[in-house]
């Protein structure tokens, strides 16, 4: 059993496999191969720049809870002055109220309800003479 095994493995490796060889293409001569290519970003240099990325990466994330910051304060702003301006209709809305009902004639209604009611007569002056004593 062993000889046919080992023939069977002599048969096997005798087979070679034909494979099309391409030819490997040249890469483009450009700044990205170059930098891959020529050895500029090692594992060393990417290393010591690691810092500096994560700190461009924190400023990054700053800036964007920032800008969220900014835009969630911009809408308070925008509600509060919808506010304020509703607030203003109602204060001009109630101050025509008020001053429709201080005229004489919706202060005289209110009075004719608590049995007060306007003079026909007009109003007259009181004069006071001063009385000479003997001294």
């Amino acid at each position: 059993m062993s000889n046919r095994l080992r023939t069977e493995i002599q048969e096997e490796e005798e087979v070679e496999e034909i494979v099309d060889e391409r030819p490997v293409r040249d890469l483009p001569d450009n700044l990205f191969t170059q930098v891959l290519k020529k050895g500029f970003l090692t594992t060393e240099r990417a290393t010591s720049a690691l810092p500096f990325v994560l700190f461009l990466a924190f400023l990054g994330m700053v800036y964007i809870g920032n800008m969220h910051l900014a835009e969630k304060s911009v809408r308070e702003i925008d509600a509060l002055n919808k506010e304020v301006k509703e607030l203003g209709w109602d204060y001009k809305s109630s101050k025509a109220d008020l001053a429709f009902k201080s005229t004489l004639t919706e202060v005289g209604k209110r009075a004719d309800t608590l049995g007060l009611s306007q003079t026909v007569d007009p109003p007259t002056k009181i004069t006071v003479k001063e009385v000479a004593n003997g001294n």
